[in-house]
């Protein structure tokens, strides 16, 4: 274990994650910094008083060097970019750089599984967390499905499992601890491990991101860095259907697994290719497929992911607000029967949205638009289906209401980020859920 014992550590980037960091720092003894962004009410306020009361040096409205210079290490928030300007001055100064996955690992000693993938992450580690605790093993889930890994990690001694959902924005800062880059990685008195889990999944890939990675190659090469530090005694666990993913297969030195091949498959596993991928995850770990066939049975989903919010006059309502890519936009889609009233929008992430034409022509009715990206999604599905601007949430859900008859079903499913409107896709999901709750 790294020891942090009076090391200066700098947090880039305050919110879940750095919250979360400086609680790690401060209790294995190391000096917390956090440069935040946004302004001071960003970080809450019993956060802010714990801070202070702790010594925990706050910056706030931008990130200097000042405050960067005099550090034994800097520590990113996922929505820090790695070839951001602070991150080059901490590398111009020769202080080593870690994402907050990658340090959060140094303090790990158990087995992690971890999940990537453009579609589908958030189902795939809840069910993979089910399976293990209802095989009886001890098991934590964090990552990106909203709970920090440092928050969790000096539980370590207590758990048997570390279930990750794993970002791009999070896996582009982990680096391979053969690098000449990685050089200047001890900086003297600090020496890490690389992130290694011992089960890494990708689930699929397509476009998604790019308004932060310059293009699809970028994207994808930040999803690859997941197998980065694995040895031939770990696993990765790849989607057979897709042939990007089976190409660069040839080059991992883990074992790999592949799932969602048509070989050796049920009906239902072809159906559900989440379910096919939770079921190898158990075999490799020695679980019998009974169990994730339990789990399934009984799985209701999870939140802003199709969640059914009520039923009123005939109609249904669903929330997918974590839906933020067309491809999850397909998914939803796909998977309702009824003629939709679709609501999407929100930050465009410079996503293709007319790749989805020919699957809107067929299942929606009247689509309805909000956000910064609706005038790019106006004009996408121009004279494919009917389209109507909507100032707000609200305002499209009470048009969906007067549109929408008995036996059709109104979708939240926004194919687009959320923070021009809101805190987070969770936020926008919670919001939808209250407007319909109150219609």
């Amino acid at each position: 274990m790294v020891n942090l014992k009076n090391k200066k550590i700098t947090i880039l980037g305050g919110k879940r994650s750095g919250m979360a960091l400086a609680r790690l720092i401060i209790r294995l003894g190391g000096i917390a910094k956090i440069s935040e962004q946004a302004s001071e009410s960003s970080l809450p306020e019993d956060f802010r008083n714990w801070a202070i009361a702790r010594n925990v040096a706050l910056e706030f409205n931008g990130h200097t060097q000042a405050f960067i210079e005099e550090s034994d290490l800097v520590v990113l928030s996922p929505g820090i970019r790695f070839n951001a300007p602070p991150v080059k001055w901490a590398h111009d100064r020769g202080i080593a750089v870690l994402g907050e996955i990658e340090f959060a690992a140094q303090f790990c000693n158990k087995p992690i599984i971890a999940v990537t993938g453009s579609n589908g992450k958030t189902t795939v580690v809840t069910l993979i967390n089910k399976v293990l605790q209802k095989a009886g093993y001890k098991s934590c889930l964090c990552g990106n499905v909203g709970m920090p890994f440092s928050e969790f990690v000096l539980e370590s001694n207590k758990k048997d499992f570390f279930v990750l959902e794993i970002s791009s924005f999070q896996l582009e800062s982990l680096l391979d601890l053969n690098s000449s880059f990685r050089g200047n990685h001890s900086n003297g008195v600090l020496h890490f491990q690389g992130f290694k889990p011992f089960i890494a999944v990708v689930l699929n890939f397509s476009q998604n991101h790019l308004d932060r990675h310059k293009d699809l190659e970028e994207y994808f090469q930040a999803k690859m860095r997941i197998f980065l530090n694995q040895t031939s005694e770990d696993f990765a666990v790849l989607n057979y259907q897709d042939e990007r993913l089976k190409e660069y297969s040839s080059q991992l030195e883990s074992k790999v697994i592949f799932f969602n091949s048509t070989q050796n498959q049920t009906a239902k596993e072809i159906k559900n290719p989440n379910h096919s991928v939770v079921i190898k995850v158990a075999k490799i770990l020695g679980i019998e497929e009974s169990v994730c066939q339990n789990v399934f049975t009984t799985f209701e989903g999870v939140e802003h992911r199709l969640e059914v919010v009520r039923s009123l006059d005939g109609v249904k309502y669903i929330n997918d607000s974590k839906a933020t890519t067309a491809e999850s936009g397909r998914w939803a889609l796909k998977s309702i029967d009824q003629p939709i009233v679709m609501i999407c929008g929100g930050r465009d992430k410079n996503i293709d949205f007319t790749v989805l034409k020919d699957l809107v022509k067929s299942k929606v009715k009247r689509m309805l638009v909000i956000g910064e990206a609706k005038a790019k999604l106006s004009q996408a599905f121009e004279g494919v289906v009917p389209v109507e601007e909507c100032n707000s949430l609200e305002d499209a859900v009470l048009r969906a209401k007067e549109i929408a008859h008995q036996g059709d079903c109104v979708v939240l499913t926004p194919m687009c980020a959320s923070f021009d409107m809101f805190l987070d896709y969770e936020d926008r999901g919670r919001k939808f859920k209250d407007i319909v709750n109150k219609l």
